[in-house]
């Protein structure tokens, strides 16, 4: 041990310099773990956004599907609905620019619906769809407006008594008090007096069609059918 301290005593400046080397390793050290400390930190700050940027972009897609879906309600209450066309008729006729134009929108923004929300997956996908959404909204109000304003001004004043005419016979064809005959005699004048007229979309006929064969089955004579069998 008398040697080692003989060296100690010599050469005790060297506690200095080595004790130097050694803060500043410690110093690095402690520098570089903050760093990797930091890159954590930002790492999880990055991904934890990602996340809520997803969720986020998810409910969007949510709101705008069921927008989608309030205006094909709201068109489907026309298309179920001969009386509503009749009262407005632009909304079927596919010779006005602007129903034109709302039904190309409903086609697009169709077309572009997600089976479900966390089918888009892109910030451009998403930008696609709230756009042709918006264009359906727009364009479907505008036709509304635009029907309801004008009404059945643009037919002529026997056209007119025509649409009256199928209004009525129309009444009588859903009336549940009508007997069967005269609710399938009120339904062919009344597909009569619109022919050249008013355009019915085929979900239309189909829907006005299966209402007056209900009718017609529900008031039918039990006995009589037993008799008849």
């Amino acid at each position: 041990m008398e040697p080692l301290f003989n060296f100690l005593g010599n050469y005790w400046w060297l506690v200095f310099v080595f004790g130097g080397m050694a803060g500043g390793w410690a110093k690095s050290i402690s520098k570089a773990n903050e760093r990797r400390h930091r890159r954590k930190v930002e790492l999880y700050k990055l991904k934890n956004q990602q996340v809520v940027a997803e969720q986020a972009s998810q409910a969007e897609v949510a709101v705008l599907m069921a927008a989608h879906d309030a205006v094909n309600h709201k068109w489907l209450d026309y298309e179920l609905d001969v009386g509503k066309l009749i009262d407005y008729p632009l909304m079927s006729d596919v010779r006005e620019p602007l129903t034109v134009a709302f039904l190309r929108a409903k086609k697009e923004a169709d077309g572009l619906r997600p089976a479900a929300a966390a089918d888009i997956t892109t910030a451009a996908r998403l930008a696609e769809y709230r756009s042709a959404v918006r264009s359906y909204e727009i364009a479907f109000e505008i036709a509304e407006h635009e029907a309801k304003r004008i009404k059945d001004a643009n037919f002529t004043g026997p056209e007119r008594d025509r649409l009256a005419t199928a209004r009525k016979l129309l009444r009588i064809a859903e009336d549940v008090a009508a007997t069967p005959a005269e609710r399938q005699t009120a339904y062919k004048r009344a597909r009569k007096e619109l022919d050249g007229l008013i355009m019915l979309p085929d979900v239309t006929l189909a829907a006005l069609e299966a209402k007056v064969a209900g009718m017609i089955d529900a008031r039918r004579d039990p006995e009589a059918d037993a008799q008849m069998a």
